[in-house]
């Protein structure tokens, strides 16, 4: 093995991390990076991936173990300890100046006691700044329009200059943190490159992932994760799709499953239909621009889009949360606009909001409490006007079983449930309402690939039995995977609506980045 011939760059021993609360993320975890080679981190949500990296990146600190770089013990204490040994980490959620530029961000903090190719720049040296940074993005085939404000530019734009800004400071050990979640398929090909040259100049690149299918393709070494341990760790080319898997998950995993889920032929009448709807994000800025589209009995519309694209905002409207400046919204033949969450439950809505503790559960009710949230003014669990506990009791208990949420106890407050079984309780009291649409936002996120695999099914099922299904995700296979008609959204516009046979993986990612295509497929 070619990399047992070189010495590591960094060592981490015995790492361990248990936070203030109780919860454990990392179980005596040990793992060592190479120079020149690109380290997948692989595992599902809450496997202690970031933890760990966040530990080496100076962000936390561990509760246990030992950390060496290049063969010298360390300590970190800041970010900026971490830096000067040539660790950085991007992480998922950026830290720019919106309104500064991206030559600004980069250089921002820089000056004395810089490290890397800034290390001589002033404060208000920006000549020489542009100069460095020019000179190193093309050195690294990446390309940044520096003197456009951040605000302006796109999730994948911001990431580069996220990248940039960590080389320039003389980094060794770059780790990116879920890197792929916001980007076009285009723009994913271009990371990929990036990374093998950034590799073949002698750099190390850690690759934290859940997706398989990526830590295949661009590593040279996997380490799996799980429940805060190694699972194993293998080179990429001794790796398979099934054996990553069972590692991740603990167990056999039918991957061929989650490609083939049976669905039938059924569309039946409009459920849900839009007209010209305008919607203003928080800031008071029109988010969506006079979208239309209609959700059938029996299908699967799917919007794909690159996240903050509108798509928040749309839903939101649709589901009552946030107010429509213009447009109607439709469901079952009635007008809803401007309804509330209540009544629009009360119209034959059910919603698995994305983001689940804004909207979806409240962490300090108990499991049983959750289980019922607007569904509590319903006859089956009242006696007279009253919540019937008992009722509540025998219905959380047959919720809990059904979609194998791993609970202490039923009265337990949700917050002690992981971030998987938060997700599953959430989508099976949703799943569970007696409606005719249902809006599902991200409804995987946080599962593991057998819980994955259940809730895409129970997503069929019910489209299956006739029910209009409005699914927006951040997983394009899934879009693909569970649509029957997609739409793709850009800079708050659908600009294509058809058929899911009618568009392509690459198209969809051309649509997604704004490129517009000659025949973009219309509404069918």
């Amino acid at each position: 093995m070619l990399l047992a011939m070189k010495e590591p760059y960094v060592v981490m021993k015995d790492i361990h991390k248990t936070y203030p609360d109780g919860t454990v993320a990392l179980r005596g975890v040990d793992l060592e990076i190479y120079p020149g080679e690109i380290l997948g981190l692989l595992g599902e949500n809450g496997a202690g991936k970031s933890t760990l990296m966040k530990i080496l990146s100076g962000f936390i600190k561990p509760t246990k173990g030992e950390i060496y770089v290049e063969g010298k013990r360390v300590k970190f204490s800041s970010s900026r300890d971490a830096l000067a040994r040539g660790i950085a980490m991007v992480h998922q959620v950026f830290t720019l100046v919106p309104n500064m530029t991206a030559l600004e961000n980069i250089i921002l903090g820089t000056g004395k006691g810089s490290e890397g190719v800034l290390q001589a720049l002033t404060p208000l040296d920006f000549d020489f700044g542009r100069r460095q940074i020019e000179e190193l993005t093309s050195k690294l085939g990446l390309k940044i329009p520096l003197d456009t404000p951040v605000e302006s530019l796109s999730l994948g734009e911001r990431q580069r200059i996220e990248i940039i800004k960590a080389l320039s400071r003389g980094t060794k050990v770059l780790i990116l943190d879920e890197p792929t979640t916001f980007l076009t398929p285009m723009e994913v090909s271009e990371l990929f490159n990036f990374v093998k040259r950034f590799k073949e100049q002698g750099g190390s690149v850690v690759f934290i992932t859940h997706k398989i299918k990526e830590a295949l393709e661009i590593t040279d070494r996997i380490v799996v994760l799980r429940k805060g341990a190694v699972a194993g760790q293998l080179k990429t080319g001794d790796a398979t799709p099934e054996k990553l898997a069972e590692l991740m998950v603990g167990k056999e995993v039918d991957l061929e499953a989650l490609t083939h889920l049976e669905r039938m032929t059924i569309t039946g009448e409009t459920i849900l239909k839009v007209e010209e709807l305008w919607v203003n994000n928080d800031m008071g800025v029109p988010a969506v621009k006079g979208v239309s589209f209609e959700v059938r009995a029996g299908e699967v519309f799917g919007i794909a889009g690159v996240e903050g694209n509108g798509q928040n905002e749309l839903i939101e409207a649709v589901t009552g949360l946030r107010k429509i400046e213009k447009g109607k919204v439709y469901l079952n033949g009635r007008e809803v606009t401007n309804r509330s969450v209540i009544e629009m439950y009360k119209s034959g809505l059910s919603h698995i909001p994305g983001d689940r503790e804004r909207y979806g559960l409240i962490l300090d009710f108990t499991v049983m409490e959750n289980s019922i949230i607007g569904r509590q003014w319903e006859p089956s669990f009242l006696k007279g006007s009253r919540i019937d506990w008992e009722k509540v009791r025998k219905y959380t208990e047959h919720l809990v079983a059904r979609f194998n949420v791993v609970a202490p106890r039923i009265i337990a407050p949700a917050k002690s449930l992981s971030g998987g079984n938060r997700q599953k309780l959430l989508v099976g009291r949703e799943l569970s309402r007696e409606s005719s649409l249902i809006v599902a936002v991200h409804p995987t996120k946080g599962l593991d690939i057998a819980s994955t695999l259940y809730v895409r099914e129970l997503l069929l099922e019910a489209r299956n039995a006739g029910k209009a299904v409005l699914l927006v995700s951040a997983d394009l296979e899934e879009i693909l995977q569970l649509s029957d008609r997609i739409a793709v959204m850009y800079e708050g516009k659908l600009v294509a609506q058809g058929k899911t046979s009618d568009f392509t993986l690459e198209e969809i990612g051309m649509l997604m980045g704004g490129v517009a295509l000659q025949k973009a497929p219309k509404t069918t």
